[in-house]
């Protein structure tokens, strides 16, 4: 550390509790008296080390330390500033005309290859051009799924200022700018992001227009190899667990960056294939961390082994410019809306190691059974509880919704026949909601090789307390 760097350090430190600390005050104390603006940018870069933050007046304050509260209500659109910094990338690369000129052609044809690797379960090499096309098509979806997921863990008191989080595979920054937006202005955020390839160089440029307390550092490593060297409040995987060998083992590699009253945040797209790969792996991670949400765990002792590919759903995004541009000049040669993806679909998985859930519940054996024991119960009317884990299923028919207790061996569908006052909770709970199902009949479906709940006008449907 210089000379006159620890002198910026130490008035910090001593005016930090007695008064908002000044650039254009503290210069003076300095040996050499440097400029303000270079006094003011040591400042921000020792933020996070002395915790302070920037005040929009340009001087430095203590971080508010305690839970942080967030104004979350959705997400409508991917925002306009990040949406702009993205063309400009494009406009760099590509020149003013990109949609319409070789650059689009070549973004359009990487999306189409990059989609069928995907559908195909084929390895991607993110070179530059595979960076851009990624942006283009999941910036958008990634940054509202992310913010959905973190909101409720602010919401539930999990998320607390100054905060520090680490985000493993950070792809291009859907999950950073959305991290980065949830929270107010004066939360100190310490972002470290791990990426190893081309993603990072659209990923660096994009954090440039977050705010001015937030200080990210970008890793350019593997997953795999990266040494965590402190503990983080939360860790975020969106999107890469499908892409890693072995994801358990990565998991549980990064079990000791977890503080103890830290949250695992994993997150993948909804697909069969991937969202189901999530299941799997949360359970394979069962010995070292608790699954906090959604697919909380009610009965001790007791894992569930069906497929469970369960998955939320929010409202749509309006069409980002950028994607608008590249469909309009897309021509023929393309399927309609090839390029548009403004759906916020999402798996999700919370994983703690206090033994804390997001369903503090243990049902009474005495009055509701299991779904590990539905095999010995169909044909028969029971009582249970079960978390709702899907929206409508259904296409056209009975309503359909995918429900567990954690114990279940086959997957099991609650199938709503009588909608009435009584029933209604099973239809308008929100994912992830607890259920107290009385009297339902249970069925094999040996079509799809699962158990049904059959909700009709014998039934009733609550929110279990």
């Amino acid at each position: 550390m210089s000379d006159q760097r620890r002198a910026i350090r130490e008035n910090a430190q001593y005016l930090r509790n007695v008064r908002p600390i000044d650039p254009e005050e503290i210069y003076e104390y300095v040996e050499g008296q440097p400029h303000p603006g270079v006094v003011r940018t040591t400042l921000r870069e020792l933020a996070p080390e002395l915790g302070l933050i920037e005040r929009p007046d340009g001087t430095f304050v203590p971080a508010p330390e305690g839970a942080v509260s967030v104004d979350f209500d959705g997400v409508e659109a991917f925002p306009e500033r990040y949406a702009r910094a993205l063309e400009d990338l494009l406009v760099e690369t590509f020149g003013p005309g990109w949609p319409e000129g070789t650059g689009g052609d070549r973004l359009r044809e990487r999306l189409v290859s990059l989609k069928d690797a995907y559908f195909e379960q084929r390895a991607v090499e993110y070179d530059d051009l595979t960076a851009l096309a990624y942006a283009i098509y999941h910036l958008p979806d990634t940054y509202a799924a992310t913010q959905y997921v973190i909101a409720e863990l602010a919401r539930e008191g999990k998320l607390s200022s100054p905060l520090r989080v680490l985000d493993v595979g950070a792809g291009t920054g859907g999950p950073a700018l959305g991290v980065a937006d949830l929270l107010s202005d004066d939360t100190l955020l310490e972002y470290h992001a791990v990426e190893p390839s081309d993603n990072a160089d659209v990923l660096e440029r994009l954090l440039e227009e977050t705010g001015r307390n937030v200080h990210p550092t970008v890793h350019r490593e593997r997953a795999e190899a990266f040494e965590p060297d402190s503990e983080f409040d939360l860790l975020v995987f969106a999107n890469v667990l499908n892409e890693l060998d072995d994801p358990a083992a990565v998991l549980r590699r990064y079990r000791s960056a977890l503080a103890s009253s830290g949250s695992l945040v994993a997150i993948e797209p909804a697909d069969r294939n991937t969202a189901t790969g999530l299941r799997r792996t949360e359970r394979a991670v069962e010995d070292e961390y608790t699954i906090y949400a959604p697919t909380c765990r009610l009965w001790p002792d007791r894992t569930p082994e069906g497929d469970c590919w369960s998955f939320d759903r929010k409202p749509d995004l309006a069409v980002p410019p950028f994607q608008r541009r590249l469909e309009s000049s897309a021509g023929d040669r393309f399927d309609p809306g090839a390029f548009e993806n403004v759906d916020v679909q999402y798996a999700f998985s919370i994983l703690r190691t206090d033994g804390e859930r997001r369903i503090e519940y243990t049902p009474d054996r005495s009055r509701v059974a299991p779904l590990a024991e539905a095999e010995s119960l169909v044909t028969d009317r029971v009582d249970l509880v079960a978390i709702k884990l899907s929206h409508d299923l259904s296409e056209g028919g009975n309503p359909l919704f995918l429900v567990g207790d954690g114990s279940e061996n086959e997957d099991v569908f609650a199938v709503l026949i009588d909608d009435s006052s009584l029933t209604r909770p099973l239809a308008e709970a929100p994912y992830g909601a607890l259920l107290d199902f009385e009297n339902v009949l249970v069925l094999w479906n040996d079509d799809e090789a699962a158990y049904n709940l059959v909700v009709d006008d014998e039934a009733v449907v609550d929110a279990a307390h």
